[in-house]
């Protein structure tokens, strides 16, 4: 997988800096977005500057390349997956939560309308 979706010597540096380090971050961009109630477009916005930051974190402390779209758009995808599961975690729980009389949770990320 060295070279399609890191570039570092050791896979130990893309789980600890994208999966970790932005994974954390991503979800709780998610959760953030859903208990304000803003729209996915704008979360996936947010993840993208957050995309930046985890490349900049790649190229300052791992010797990694700054300016690669290929490693960006890794980190992007592997980013906006989990703040959209983070996202939608959150917001299943807030429909359950807050309108109980119209929903109940069917699972971990969706609910369904009781009746």
């Amino acid at each position: 997988m060295q070279g399609i979706l890191y570039e570092e010597a050791s896979s130990l540096t893309f789980i600890f800096v994208t999966l970790l380090l932005g994974g954390l971050g991503a979800w709780m961009t998610g959760r953030a977005c859903a208990k304000t109630w803003r729209p996915r477009p704008v979360m996936a916005v947010y993840v993208a500057i957050l995309s930046v930051g985890i490349r900049f974190i790649h190229f300052s402390i791992f010797s990694g390349t700054l300016l690669s779209l290929h490693y960006y758009l890794v980190d992007a995808i592997v980013l906006e997956a989990i703040a959209f599961a983070g996202f939608q975690f959150t917001r299943a729980r807030q429909m359950a939560t807050q309108y109980y009389w119209l929903y109940e949770l069917t699972g971990p990320f969706s609910w369904k309308g009781r009746g």
